[in-house]
């Protein structure tokens, strides 16, 4: 009886608009408290021991990295560079607005990051440069998602955390998916670009793009130095979130000269404001998964797969189609919390590789970002760009496409996804 009375509660609260944090904390409290042989306190304390791992350090490192690269103007830098490669291209300015959507992505793990500092300068760009606001706030969203699937990233990080899995493996794992997904978007904008008249920059001169390469080389150096590191077993992701953020400061204030220590205080605000939220969804998280093993739910979800599916490709569609759907309306990383403890066990009972099953997790709760009516990547850039969610969501409808036919490429076809990795690296797998 109590059961379906917590899952009314936590769909009643997630209507009426109450953080998903909050209501994962909610529910956890009132189902222990109706549990007489498990005291209430257990979930303080079962909160408190969800956040006590040295890789969830990494979560808030990653998202400082991502604010002081925008408030240092690194993002300009990055855009300078992209521009100088493909602003000559039909729609250069799209093309580079993915372009440093890729590079942004290999620094800092955060979509949202991306979307914000880069779309705060790129969006108005576009559409002075004729550019509908449709196409100028989708492509901005959609591409801030590769933030999500080209290391490091903040998922990866949560998903090795709650699945034991090396980060280092994820991260190679999610390189080619990345590339491709941005170079199949790119395809779409030079596409539309021809049959809309998109605008191009003059090409740059040779002087001029190693001109730009040069000043953006500390910026471009940091995924080889973060991802080279990690692999090669030099430093932790942790300790390379913590590099990422010396390394930034230092670039910022004594290269470009563009970070102020005045900056700092709203850096810090906004570092903790963001982080916050995921690692108290995760401790939250932590203390309903003592009340879902009361109830036996990983038991019940294998003998259901078990009984009803019988092959790991049917059991892959049905997991796409399920997070596709949790991502509408819930964050990647409370998602993961929530069910990858209860469908790992089957995943591996269908000899799915834990890895395997990551990346396609991640892949699929990245289309999330840009999907309402949660789509926190597609409210940024539409607020951005002042455009109404609906025509906004019409912008980035093409570049989705491009995001789900990679993830299915990668779930039914592995080898091209694990190709790189076990060559580069095969003691990770």
């Amino acid at each position: 009886m109590i059961g379906p009375i917590l899952v009314g509660v936590f769909i009643l609260f997630m209507i009426i608009g109450v953080p998903i944090a909050f209501v994962i904390g909610i529910v956890a409290l009132l189902g222990i408290m109706f549990i007489p042989y498990i005291p209430d306190v257990t979930v303080p304390v079962k909160m408190l021991n969800g956040l006590d791992s040295f890789v969830l350090l990494a979560v808030p490192l990653f998202i400082l990295a991502a604010n002081l690269m925008n408030s240092g103007k690194i993002s300009q830098k990055l855009i300078d560079f992209s521009l100088s490669m493909v602003g000559h291209i039909r729609g250069g300015l799209a093309h580079a607005n993915i372009l440093v959507s890729m590079l942004f992505a290999g620094v800092s793990g955060a979509s949202q990051a991306d979307t914000a500092g880069v779309g705060k300068i790129l969006i108005p760009n576009m559409k002075k440069q004729g550019y509908d606001k449709e196409n100028a706030v989708g492509i901005t969203a959609a591409s801030s998602t590769i933030g999500v699937i080209i290391p490091p990233s903040i998922p990866m990080i949560i998903y090795a955390g709650l699945t034991n899995v090396s980060v280092g493996a994820l991260f190679l794992v999610g390189i080619i998916p990345g590339v491709l997904v941005g170079l199949g978007m790119m395809a779409i904008v030079y596409v539309l670009a021809k049959k809309r008249g998109y605008p191009t920059y003059q090409k740059a001169s040779l002087k001029n793009f190693f001109k730009q390469f040069f000043e953006t080389i500390p910026a471009l150096f940091t995924p080889v130095i973060l991802i080279g590191g990690i692999i090669s077993g030099i430093f932790t992701a942790t300790e390379a979130a913590a590099f990422a953020s010396l390394y930034t400061i230092i670039v910022g204030m004594f290269y470009y000269k563009t970070l102020k220590l005045k900056d700092f205080p709203k850096i810090l605000k906004d570092t903790l404001m963001l982080s916050s939220l995921s690692l108290f969804a995760l401790a939250a998280a932590n203390a309903l998964g003592e009340l879902m093993s009361y109830y036996q739910l990983s038991s019940w979800a294998q003998q259901f797969f078990t009984n009803n599916i019988d092959s790991k490709w049917l059991f892959l569609v049905v997991i796409i189609a399920f997070f596709l759907f949790v991502g509408t309306f819930m964050d990647a990383i409370p998602a993961m919390i929530l069910f990858i403890p209860v469908i790992l066990p089957v995943a591996i009972s269908f000899n799915i590789s834990p890895i395997l099953l990551g990346i396609v997790t991640i892949m699929t709760l990245a289309v999330g970002l840009v999907t309402p009516p949660y789509g926190l990547c597609l409210l940024l850039a539409a607020k951005i760009g002042d455009l109404p969610i609906e025509r906004s969501f019409k912008g980035v409808l093409p570049y989705i496409t491009v995001v789900v036919v990679v993830l299915l490429l990668v779930a039914f076809i592995p080898g091209f996804a694990f190709y790189l990795p076990q060559h580069v690296s095969p003691n990770l797998f």
